[in-house]
């Protein structure tokens, strides 16, 4: 890879993300029934009708993935603690669920890895779902007992809480698109959940001030959207397009509003008395966790529904998602973020990874394409770093090939391959490539 540990700061950090519900094994240790466990039950959802029953069964072989961490001379692990394992009806808790984070905090420590925690990365208890999930807002308020009780446990070990993982991925892609658990294709649904999930993050985050919790934020993801041609209609494409995508998540934490092109068609879908939310969502972050992928081309397209956008692949090569390659998206949000919303507040690079179709041949995996979209991507940040940008750290997403939502196991981002028969691990030429560019 191009470049090495020397070019950053001594204190820019480098790790790995997962999730709970991806790795852990949902069958295990009394953790209740998700909204994923019976979206993934239902016709079409999800590759093979595949879920989170067993995964890569981190929660019995997290001392060896956390060995490949340490392995590797990462710093940090980006992890997710599961609100149905904790309180499986998402109310009532479950001890072999706060003892599970309480082992797996003190193994991290033990390896010398910063914990950096995620509270809420989509594991909504069933029994909140029958009752509105993310469009009720007593969800948003439950949320902040589960947060109280999770850092009760494990908040004085951890070196960093984000509250939400992809707020748009929660409610729009899931409530609007339908692509997500629970699969809704529904304006009014869409916008309740795209207030209720920001409600949660500043309760969330008025619960972590009142314990005196610090290094304290939320994890956004960005799509670099440009316009399909030089058209007038692809420039307003753009605009709303980031208005719902990228600038309601950001704006709402770090201003308080959400933008005008965005509300033209959530605004009379909105809760009643909405306004009165922004101050508790907008109150102050520590740092920002920004997730990258991909880019994509828009215009308009007068005969879909609101927005009215029509969206494609940027021409570049592209990942087994079908996304396209494109770092220059990532030095171009660490600037924008930067400079219009958070100034020298720190950011962290959250999620930053590909999938591609790895197999295990005379047991070694080589993916050098994953070894160039990480170097370039870790230059990006590095360009963004010289140009002022207050990056401060890394993690690659992910760890482990693992359970990829409405794909299934059928998509590999990690850096070391499971076998999803026999759950065995193989470094991947990345992995290894990583190692030797971050070695101290």
């Amino acid at each position: 890879m191009d470049f090495q540990r020397s070019d950053f700061q001594d204190d820019f950090l480098f790790g790995a993300a997962t999730a709970a519900y991806q790795i852990e094994g949902h069958q295990f240790g009394g953790a209740g029934s998700t909204h994923w466990d019976t979206f993934a039950a239902g016709p079409g959802n999800v590759v093979r009708a595949e879920d989170g029953a067993r995964a890569c069964d981190h929660y019995h072989r997290y001392g060896d993935d956390l060995d490949l961490l340490k392995d590797a001379g990462m710093d940090a692990y980006r992890f997710s603690t599961s609100w149905a394992r904790v309180m499986p009806d998402g109310r009532t808790v479950n001890p072999e669920g706060l003892d599970y984070y309480d082992r797996l905090v003190d193994a991290m420590l033990e390896r010398g890895l910063k914990p950096f925690q995620t509270l809420y990365h989509w594991e909504l208890p069933s029994a909140l779902a029958d009752k509105g999930g993310w469009m009720n807002r007593d969800t948003a308020l439950l949320f902040g007992d589960f947060t109280d009780t999770i850092t009760d446990r494990i908040g004085d070990r951890v070196a960093a809480i984000a509250t939400i993982n992809e707020p748009w991925c929660i409610s729009f892609l899931s409530h609007f698109l339908g692509h997500h658990a629970p699969g809704l294709k529904d304006i009014r649904a869409a916008a309740r959940a795209m207030h209720h999930i920001n409600l949660a993050h500043g309760i969330g985050m008025s619960r972590l001030r009142a314990k005196g919790m610090k290094n304290c934020g939320i994890v956004i993801n960005f799509d670099h959207t440009e316009p399909k041609d030089d058209s007038a209609a692809a420039a307003q494409a753009v605009n709303t397009w980031d208005a719902i995508m990228n600038r309601w998540f950001v704006e709402a934490v770090t201003k308080g509003t959400y933008p005008e092109e965005a509300l033209t068609g959530l605004g009379r879908h909105m809760p009643d008395n909405w306004q009165d939310d922004m101050a508790e969502i907008s109150q102050p972050i520590d740092f920002l966790g920004i997730n990258y992928y991909t880019r994509h081309k828009v215009t308009l397209d007068p005969d879909v529904v609101w927005p009215h956008i029509a969206s494609e692949e940027g021409p570049g090569d592209k990942t087994q998602m079908g996304w396209e390659i494109y770092p220059d998206g990532l030095h171009s949000f660490l600037m924008r973020l930067s400079r219009d919303y958070v100034g020298d507040l720190p950011i962290y690079v959250t999620e930053n990874g590909m999938a591609w179709d790895d197999s295990v041949e005379n047991g070694a995996v080589y993916d050098p394409v994953r070894m160039k979209f990480v170097s370039d991507h870790v230059r990006a940040i590095k360009r963004a770093i010289d140009d002022g940008a207050n990056v401060k750290g890394f993690f690659y997403w992910s760890l482990l090939d693992n359970y990829e939502w409405a794909f299934g196991y059928e998509k590999r981002f990690g850096m070391v391959h499971v076998d999803f028969d026999t759950l065995k691990r193989t470094p991947k030429a990345s992995y290894h490539a990583l190692k030797s560019a971050i070695a101290r």
